[in-house]
């Protein structure tokens, strides 16, 4: 490992280090897609051990898309436990993102065995534990950091196979989110069944 992340892994684990060496069992949540215009709103849930740190456990979007995909499958591997929750793009239109962002991560967090649950900003969720909200914790908290790479690789296969059911938007490329590509495709085709009808009332 080099320096350079020897020293990254120093900052991401200040908050972890204390509770690892208190024997506080506690889990990291973060969530991807909450700006896009379409597919669901995805988070996660993990509870992460002291040993092995993982070199590249970083915020998700720090890290190229390869790079998550292989810290992804490290994560699945060592984590104590890893839970993926989501809310669909009907549920979104139908109470706002903020409310349905909230039941994903409260799916996610279901049968976790955590007394504490770090959050990126967010708190008052109604977890099964303590809640304790960390601004920027993606990029400063370590198992926020490995949730949060869940969360967007999760999320960015799922726009992938969307690319597949409704090619023409480029959905692999954009990932749903709002670039000048994705709304000339809305405008010329309309949308598609994974569009979420309250985010995209300006374009179409």
């Amino acid at each position: 490992m080099t320096r350079k992340r020897e020293e990254r892994l120093q900052i991401l684990t200040q908050t972890d280090a204390p509770l690892w060496q208190q024997g506080i069992c506690f889990a990291g949540m973060d969530e991807a897609g909450r700006g896009p215009l379409c597919g669901n709103v995805v988070a996660a849930c993990v509870v992460m051990p002291p040993s092995p740190l993982l070199e590249w456990v970083d915020d998700s979007k720090k890290l190229s898309a390869a790079r998550r995909e292989k810290v992804f499958d490290e994560i699945m591997q060592t984590a104590l436990f890893v839970g993926i929750g989501e809310a669909s793009p009907e549920e979104i239109d139908a109470i706002n993102i903020l409310q349905a962002t909230k039941n994903a991560m409260r799916r996610a967090a279901q049968g976790c065995p955590a007394q504490l649950f770090l959050l990126d900003a967010l708190s008052n969720l109604g977890l099964p534990g303590e809640e304790r909200g960390i601004i920027h914790g993606d990029a400063l908290c370590y198992s926020i950091a490995a949730a949060s790479i869940i969360a967007k690789v999760t999320r960015d296969r799922q726009l992938e196979e969307m690319d597949k059911m409704y090619p023409g938007y480029g959905f692999a490329q954009h990932k749903g989110y709002g670039t000048a590509q994705h709304i000339a495709a809305l405008k010329e085709m309309g949308p598609c069944p994974a569009h979420r009808r309250s985010f995209i009332k300006n374009f179409v």
